[in-house]
């Protein structure tokens, strides 16, 4: 009988909401003109990655104290709406196997020594992006007796990629960027 009551006052009653306007949600899946498609961004990508590494690209995310905003943006970089692995993007667990580190958070005190030794682990030619405000230069955190702010402090910071957090189509050109940045260190290395 509940039910019965339920279905009939939503008949009743009717649409009561406004319709949501397209511009205030650029995330949204209609046709935003600013934001060039994923599979456009992709191929690019995937063109990038076998022009300079040869095959795939290899990411070690290493969380040295953020408050997971950056995390979850790289996450949904493989979700099925940027499906990055199919575009030869994969994230790995050690990071010996990867080609590029992106750190998100800034640089705790407890945690200085481990992106050290996570970035001496990463085979050259080898790549670090910063990704978010708090790697970047500390964030809201700054520097403190507990902090040492942006991850450039430690090791050689090849690309930032600012906000807080990042959308992953800055993620995206952020790794296309970095990509950029070592082929040129690729042809002086070449040159020499």
């Amino acid at each position: 009988m509940a039910i019965f009551n339920m279905v009939s006052k939503i008949l009743r009653t009717g649409i009561v909401t406004a319709k949501r306007p397209v511009a205030a949600f650029p995330r949204s899946r209609e046709k935003n003109p600013q934001e060039p498609p994923t599979d456009h961004r992709g191929e690019e990508l995937r063109k990038r990655i076998k022009e300079v590494l040869g095959g795939s690209l290899h990411i070690r995310h290493l969380d040295s104290g953020s408050c997971n905003g950056c995390d979850w943006e790289m996450n949904a970089l493989l979700n099925p709406v940027y499906d990055l692995q199919r575009f030869g993007v994969d994230f790995v667990a050690s990071p010996r196997h990867a080609d590029l580190l992106m750190v998100t958070g800034g640089i705790t005190r407890n945690l200085a020594e481990a992106v050290e030794k996570t970035w001496a682990a990463i085979a050259t030619p080898k790549m670090i992006i910063a990704v978010g405000e708090c790697a970047i230069n500390g964030g809201v955190f700054g520097e403190s007796y507990a902090h040492y702010g942006g991850v450039k402090k430690l090791v050689p910071v090849s690309v930032s990629i600012p906000g807080c957090p990042p959308r992953p189509q800055t993620l995206i050109e952020g790794i296309l960027l970095a990509l950029d940045r070592l082929e040129q260190y690729q042809r002086k290395v070449s040159e020499r």
